[in-house]
C-alpha cells in the first residue's frame, strides 16, 4: 500500500470560516531539526541496510558453490550477477513494503493534523494488522469530521442567536478593546461595527459596566437607546478565555420599555378597578338622591316619607362608610413598609397566631425548634389573614377545624390547610381588590404577597388533592 491509495471522500468542507494552522515552527527551529535528521542515520536506510544483510549470507554461500563447482567462468559471473540483482531487488522491495504504509498513516495523520478529514486510505481490510490499523485511522478521521461539522454547526447557531437577540452583547480583551458585538450592541451605541472593533471600553461609554461583579440595574446614555438616549438597563458583566486570555464579557438589558410597559398595565388595573368601585358605590348615591329629590318636591308628600328619606340616607352613608374602608385598604397596599427584621420564634409565633382566631380551632401541628429573622407584626399579619381565609372557606363546607404547621429544609415552610370547597381558579388570586366575599376588600392575599417577598420569601396557593386549600408561605431561613 503506498501514498497514491489516498483519496478524497465526498465529506463536507469546513465552510467559509478560515482552517486554522497548527503547523507554525519558526525558521530556525526548522532548519535545527533538518541538520539533525540529515546527521542522523535514517529509519528508511536502516531498513534498507537490515534486508541487506539477511540475504548477505545466502548471497556468499551461492557465490562461494558457484565458485567451487565445476562452471565456466561465464556461468558464475552469470550466476553471480543473477543473484545479486534479485537479491538487491528484494530487500529494496521489503524497504518499499515497510517504508510507503508509514508514509500513507503519516498523510492521514498530517491531514487530520491540519483538519482536513477528508482524505482515507483506500484498501484496507481486516486481514491483517496494517489493514487494521488503516481502517482504525480511517473511523477516526471520521469521527473528527463529525465532531467538526457539530462543533461548527453549534457555532454558526449560537453567531445567529447572538445576533438576533434583542439582548447587546459585547466582548473584550484583556486591554479593554472591543473584540465583538452584536447587531443590538451596534444600534444601542450607534456605531458601525467597522468603527467599533478595536476601541477600549472607556472611548464606547462602558468602562464603568467593566467593574461591575454582580447583576445592577443602572442608569446609561447612549445614541441608540430611544428618545433623549437615556434608559435603564440590567448590566451583567462575567468572564471567558479564549485562546488561553481572559476576556470580559458584559450583557446589557433595556429595562426601560418593560418598564413603561409594566407600569401602563399597572396604571390601566388600577382604574379599571377604582372605576369599578367607584361606580359600584356612586350609582346607588346617584339612584337614591334622585329618588329622595322627588319624594321632597311631591305635594303633598307621603305620610311615610320621612322613614323613606332616613332609609335612603342610611343608604347612602352605608355606601360612602364602604368607599371610605377602599381607600384606606388602598392605602394600607400603597404604604407598605420596609421590614424591620429581628429574631423570632417559629414556635411561639405560629401558637399565638392561632390563639387569634375564634370561629374554628386552629390546629398547630408542632415542627421543628427555629428561629429567623422577620419583622415579627407584619409576619403575623400575613398569617392572620392566611388563617381567617382558610377558616372562612372552612365554614362554608362544614365547619372543620383548620391546620397550621411548618418544616425546615433549604428554607422554612408555614403550611395553612382548610377543608373548603377549594379553589376555583387561580388567575385573579393576587388581583388587587379583587374577592369573591360579600364583605371582603380584595387585599388581604395581595398584602401577604408582599410581606412574603418583602422578606425573600413566597406565597403559593393549591388545591389538596384530598379536598380544601393548602397556603404554602416560605421564608428564607
Amino acid at each position: 500500500m503506498d501514498s497514491e491509495q489516498l483519496n478524497r471522500s465526498n465529506a463536507p468542507s469546513a465552510g467559509s470560516l478560515p482552517r486554522p494552522s497548527h503547523r507554525s515552527p519558526n525558521r530556525t527551529t526548522q532548519q535545527q531539526r533538518n541538520a539533525i535528521q540529515r546527521r542522523q542515520f535514517r529509519y528508511e536506510s536502516k531498513i534498507l541496510l537490515l534486508s541487506l544483510l539477511s540475504g548477505l549470507p545466502a548471497l556468499l554461500i551461492a557465490v562461494l558453490l558457484l565458485w567451487l563447482g565445476d562452471y565456466s567462468v561465464k556461468v558464475q559471473l552469470t550466476a553471480i550477477l543473477f543473484v545479486s540483482v534479485c537479491w538487491l531487488i528484494c530487500a529494496f522491495a521489503l524497504r518499499e513494503r515497510v517504508v510507503r504504509p508509514l508514509q500513507t498513516i503519516s498523510n492521514l495523520l498530517a491531514a487530520l493534523h491540519e483538519e482536513d478529514f477528508s482524505v482515507r486510505a483506500r484498501g484496507a481490510s481486516r486481514d491483517d494488522a496494517l489493514g487494521e490499523l488503516l481502517i482504525e485511522v480511517n473511523a477516526l478521521s471520521e469521527t473528527l469530521r463529525e465532531q467538526k461539522l457539530s462543533a461548527l454547526e453549534a457555532a454558526t447557531l449560537l453567531r445567529s442567536v447572538i445576533a438576533e437577540i434583542e439582548v447587546a452583547v459585547f466582548a473584550f480583551d484583556n486591554d479593554e478593546r472591543l473584540r465583538l458585538i452584536n447587531r443590538a450592541g451596534e444600534r444601542l451605541l450607534g456605531q458601525p461595527i467597522e468603527r467599533m472593533i478595536g476601541k477600549r471600553a472607556e472611548d464606547l461609554g462602558l468602562h464603568d459596566c467593566l467593574t461591575i461583579a454582580e447583576p445592577r440595574t443602572i442608569n446609561l446614555n447612549f445614541p441608540g437607546a430611544g428618545p433623549g438616549g437615556f434608559g435603564r438597563w440590567e448590566a451583567r458583566h462575567g468572564y471567558f478565555r479564549s485562546h488561553g486570555i481572559q476576556h470580559h464579557l458584559l450583557v446589557l438589558t433595556d429595562l426601560s420599555k418593560a418598564l413603561r410597559d409594566e407600569e401602563r398595565q399597572a396604571w390601566q388595573r388600577l382604574v379599571r378597578v377604582l372605576g369599578h368601585e367607584l361606580n359600584n358605590t356612586l350609582a346607588p348615591i346617584k339612584s337614591i338622591a334622585g329618588s329622595m329629590r322627588t319624594l321632597l318636591d311631591r305635594k303633598p308628600r307621603a305620610d311615610d316619607w320621612e322613614d323613606d328619606l332616613s332609609r335612603g340616607l342610611d343608604v347612602i352613608s352605608s355606601r360612602a362608610e364602604s368607599l371610605i374602608r377602599f381607600m384606606k385598604a388602598y392605602a394600607q397596599l400603597a404604604r407598605l413598609p420596609q421590614p424591620t427584621k429581628r429574631d423570632v420564634n417559629v414556635k411561639s409565633l405560629a401558637e399565638r397566631v392561632a390563639k387569634i382566631e375564634t370561629r374554628l380551632p386552629v390546629i398547630v401541628n408542632q415542627g421543628p425548634e427555629i428561629t429567623i429573622q422577620a419583622d415579627v407584626d407584619q409576619l403575623e399579619q400575613l398569617l392572620i389573614n392566611l388563617i381567617r381565609n382558610a377558616v372562612d372557606a372552612s365554614l362554608e363546607n362544614g365547619g372543620k377545624p383548620v391546620s397550621l404547621s411548618w418544616i425546615k429544609s433549604n428554607y422554612l415552610e408555614f403550611r395553612i390547610e382548610d377543608n373548603g370547597p377549594g379553589l376555583s381558579g387561580t388567575t385573579n388570586l393576587f388581583v388587587p381588590f379583587f374577592t369573591t366575599k360579600p364583605n371582603g376588600s380584595g387585599i388581604g392575599l395581595v398584602l401577604s404577597r408582599q410581606i412574603a417577598e418583602a422578606h425573600g420569601g413566597n406565597l403559593i396557593l393549591e388545591n389538596r388533592a384530598e379536598g380544601g386549600c393548602v397556603a404554602r408561605l416560605r421564608l428564607p431561613i
